[in-house]
């Protein structure tokens, strides 16, 4: 090496400007990638903008500094529970609707591929901010990672007569269409967009794949742990209704926004601190409404009337439940309750006593909150994705992660396989669930296959087809299944087909989520008694029994009750 050369080496390296439609930003590079972080997409939804759809941000003059994450959405904290298990960073201030860009070239002509990140958190919680998500690993290996920031709660999913619905997922459009037209300048190829998310983020992700507006802006998905789906709009006028009595305040945005922040926030963890995604209860969701949803997404994903060539890589994990149960000691309740839980669970997977029965053939040995927890998760999730990879015409990948948390009882959880996603396993974040040492050759494998599934659309294994391939990661016998990365085929058609033929219930939607409020109002009181068998006891009759409607609940509950000790 020369004396200039030994002297160009050793000077530090200028930080990063790029151009956006908006102004200039500066970031930073951090081992061997340039990161831009906090880059406004749309202006701060607040003021006049509150409860409304997402508007450009004022354009800037000279460089704005992109070196820190910007403003998270409002949101609740974790519960002391969760928290042990969860991180999530806030950060305060207004200009919430931000995004963060990792790039291994921050200059056009490079045309890399580019995955674009919604994170998760039943669309209350959560943020871009969250350690685990950091996109250097993909950025490393080529992939320009975009990870975003959008409105959660009552802010972007409160269902209102005097407001749009759904200001949230209209957030992550706008940031999706800024991808668009700005990528290409951080190095990104606007013809080859993954757009990917885990839980709420894939539920996000999958409405807009089957958003009219959204077509020409993505090329390729990932759905972690999350179906296309619109939730049922009373669901989630209940968690407003409320929210508004607590507040004692008309149920409109217009009200709504103006009360203090903080004030809601507390309002809605209270309201929602029985909803539980085993046992329902009232919660936000995106919901049909007629523009950006027009329909069902997984109704139109599987007809075919929208994203038909794009390319779908969806999965999830052996034991999602679990991260929904443990925390709390909610586990061990849910094993106590028994039959009555069986019960709650029909009711919240419309679905007749042939369901259990068969989860209990199928799993020999397998406790309550073990069979609750798998039919409640094949429900929600598995059903649906695997009907999504039948049924559309497009090619899709399915995948089931299966390595178990070295933490008590968590086994291979929801939420478990970010950060081996992300390849961050390192992160003190990622250790918080999934413990100390994990294998880095999991890591290896499960985010080189989203590298390839990025770069090519294929992650490296066989597209669904009649011979219902899985691709397993972890779950076997050596090194406690670290290494193991297999294709198993048909590996959960035998709970599949119990769906298939089983007998809906005669319940209504509301009997249902009424029944299921009542069993998950037991489960979150360790005060309550908890019967382990026997008739349903009083003490839920008079929970349900607030009305006819409820009443016939009650009714439908005791014949189920009464089929199983027959």
């Amino acid at each position: 090496m020369t004396a200039d050369q030994t002297d160009l080496a050793a000077r530090p390296q200028a930080d990063p400007v790029v151009g956006t439609p908006y102004g200039a930003v500066r970031g930073r590079h951090e081992r061997g990638v340039a990161v831009f972080r906090g880059i406004p997409y749309a202006a701060p939804p607040f003021g006049p903008r509150r409860f409304r759809p997402p508007v450009p941000p004022e354009p800037w003059d000279g460089v704005r500094d992109a070196g820190s994450f910007g403003p998270t959405a409002p949101k609740p904290p974790y519960s002391e529970a969760f928290g042990k298990y969860l991180s999530d960073p806030d950060v305060p201030g207004d200009d919430c609707l931000n995004l963060n860009v990792w790039t291994p070239e921050p200059s056009r002509g490079a045309r890399l591929p580019v995955l674009v990140w919604l994170h998760g958190g039943a669309l209350t919680r959560g943020s871009s901010a969250v350690p685990v998500y950091d996109g250097h690993a993909f950025a490393r290996d080529g992939v320009v990672c975009v990870s975003v920031n959008y409105r959660l709660g009552v802010e972007g999913y409160g269902l209102f007569p005097d407001a749009p619905a759904n200001p949230g997922l209209r957030d992550q459009l706008a940031a999706l269409e800024w991808v668009h037209r700005s990528i290409e300048a951080f190095g990104g190829d606007p013809a080859r967009v993954t757009l990917a998310g885990q839980s709420a983020g894939a539920i996000s992700a999958g409405a807009l794949i089957a958003a009219p507006q959204a077509q020409g802006l993505f090329r390729r998905a990932v759905l972690q742990s999350g179906p296309p789906e619109a939730s049922d709009r009373d669901r989630v006028r209940r968690m407003v209704r409320r929210m508004a009595a607590r507040l004692k305040v008309p149920a409109t945005a217009e009200a709504f926004a103006a009360v203090d922040r903080d004030v809601l926030l507390r309002a809605q963890a209270e309201v929602g601190r029985l909803s539980s995604p085993v046992l329902g209860g009232p919660a936000f969701g995106i919901v049909a409404d007629g523009d950006l949803v027009p329909r069902d997404p997984l109704e139109a994903l599987v007809a075919g009337d929208v994203a038909r060539d794009a390319d779908l890589l969806v999965g999830w994990t052996r034991d999602e439940y679990r991260l929904w149960l443990v925390p709390g000691g909610l586990l061990e309740r849910v094993d106590r309750l028994g039959a009555l839980a069986l019960a709650g669970a029909m009711a919240r997977c419309h679905c007749g006593h042939e369901v259990p029965r068969g989860y209990r053939a199928l799993h020999p040995g397998a406790g309550t909150a073990e069979v609750v927890g798998q039919m409640v998760t094949d429900h929600l999730l598995r059903v649906p994705l695997q009907r999504l990879a039948e049924g559309r015409p497009g090619p899709t990948y399915v995948y089931e992660f299966a390595w178990p948390s070295r933490l008590p009882d968590l086994g291979a959880c929801h939420g478990l396989e970010l950060g081996f996603v992300f390849d961050s396993g390192d992160t003190p974040e990622s250790a918080k669930l999934a413990g100390e040492g994990t294998p880095q050759e999991l890591a290896d494998a499960m985010h080189g296959a989203w590298v390839r599934f990025a770069e090519t659309g294929d992650p490296g294994w066989q597209a669904w087809d009649d011979r219902h391939p899985v691709r397993v990661f972890g779950g076997g016998s050596d090194s406690g299944g670290a290494g193991v990365v297999h294709t198993a085929h048909g590996l959960r058609d035998a709970e599949f087909r119990l769906w298939e033929t089983s007998s809906e219930t005669a319940a209504s939607p509301a009997q249902a989520a009424a029944a299921a409020q009542a069993v998950s109002e037991l489960v979150a009181d360790p005060d309550d008694p908890a019967p382990t068998s026997g008739p349903l006891p009083a003490l839920l009759t008079a929970r349900l029994a607030r009305g006819a409607e409820l009443r016939s609940a009650v009714r439908r509950l005791r014949r189920v009750t009464a089929a199983r000790r027959h």
